[in-house]
């Protein structure tokens, strides 16, 4: 019909007008068989996994597991359920996120949704569906914090406890974000900064279990340079924050303390690399009165990253290198000084 009808149309001044593009419709956001599309930043292999169509962590360590993309405007949707029915359980989705955390911290600079249960009333923080930024980024709350924080609280209570599934949808758009709790919105907060980055779900000491994502991507508000979060360049974790794992050293000279690698002193860390050119990134921390030195090395070059500009003994501080081994092989080493602490560990192979 509509053949024939197209040339006496055209003829009497008509066009046929093409109909308009459909909206996007939800779509799951990962395929609950695995973890492809998601990078693992800096946990243990079995932090994160997927179980009958959930993505699950063991809560150990502390880090976060991030998209592989960057997202910019977008509505989730996911449940969440904590199996901690008296203790407390902690964990978060990251939105905007960078994908290396901040330094001396397993968490990245972003803004955090928090997924909580069991939480004391501390007066400042709650169980409901809190959200703030962390580490550097900034945000708007919509109701001003009762002590000045970048942190909306939520206008009422709508959150289950451990063992029950709860409910988020999440609206981020043009650097605002809008929460709504098992069927009503109660949290939001504009102006973030950045407002384009990784979107990322949290470890942090509890087992968590999350299911049934839907996400649908939202058209672009153009964001500046400066508003977008670093991008991953290749880092590969060489340290998971639980065990030695490929480290090498006399047995009790470096334990992993505290999620981080200790120093007792006498023998170096070594592990072994290919022959190839290097970005060593790392934070380190040496005693506030130490005398000791942190001295990183490939083959006989050396660097000492208290040297570096603006470090301070005492406190965490972020080393860069670049190295070019020569020869068949090479080992990444780090030489005793007592006191010594390693943590966010990377290699990134330079072309």
């Amino acid at each position: 019909m509509v053949c024939k009808l197209l040339p006496l149309l055209l003829f009497a001044g008509f066009a046929l007008v093409p109909a308009a593009a459909e909206e996007p419709k939800a779509a799951p956001f990962f395929n609950e068989k695995d973890l492809t599309g998601w990078h693992n930043s800096n946990c243990a292999a079995d932090t994160y996994f997927v179980k009958d169509k959930e993505l699950i962590t063991s809560g150990k360590p502390i880090g976060i597991l991030h998209t592989d993309k960057q997202y910019e405007n977008f509505e989730l949707e996911v449940e969440w359920m904590h199996i901690n029915k008296k203790e407390v359980g902690n964990s978060g989705i990251f939105l905007w996120c960078d994908s290396l955390p901040a330094v001396g911290t397993p968490f990245t600079r972003g803004i955090e949704v928090q997924v909580l249960v069991n939480y004391p009333d501390v007066g400042w923080a709650t169980n409901h569906g809190d959200i703030f930024s962390i580490w550097g980024a900034k945000c708007k709350p919509d109701r001003p914090h009762p002590k000045g924080y970048d942190r909306c609280l939520p206008s009422e209570n709508r959150a289950k406890g451990g063992g029950e599934w709860n409910h988020y949808k999440i609206v981020a758009n043009d650097g605002r974000i809008r929460l709504s709790v098992n069927g009503k919105e109660v949290s939001g907060v504009s102006e973030c900064r950045p407002r384009k980055g990784y979107i990322a779900i949290e470890s942090e000491g509890a087992e968590c279990h999350f299911r049934n994502f839907q996400f649908k991507e939202l058209p672009s508000t153009n964001p500046k340079p400066e508003e977008i979060a670093t991008a991953r360049l290749g880092h590969v974790s060489l340290f998971d924050h639980v065990a030695l794992g490929a480290w090498r050293c006399k047995p009790g000279t470096w334990v992993v303390q505290g999620e981080a690698l200790t120093c007792k002193g006498g023998d170096d860390l070594s592990r072994k690399i290919e022959s190839k050119k290097y970005e060593v990134l790392f934070d380190w921390k040496l005693p506030a009165k130490s005398t000791a030195k942190c001295e990183v090395r490939i083959g006989d070059d050396a660097r000492f990253a208290e040297r570096a500009k603006g470090a301070k003994l005492g406190e965490w501080n972020r080393a860069v290198f670049e190295f070019d081994p020569q020869g068949p092989g090479a080992a990444l080493k780090f030489l005793p000084a007592e006191g010594l602490q390693l943590r966010n560990l990377y290699l990134r192979e330079l072309k």
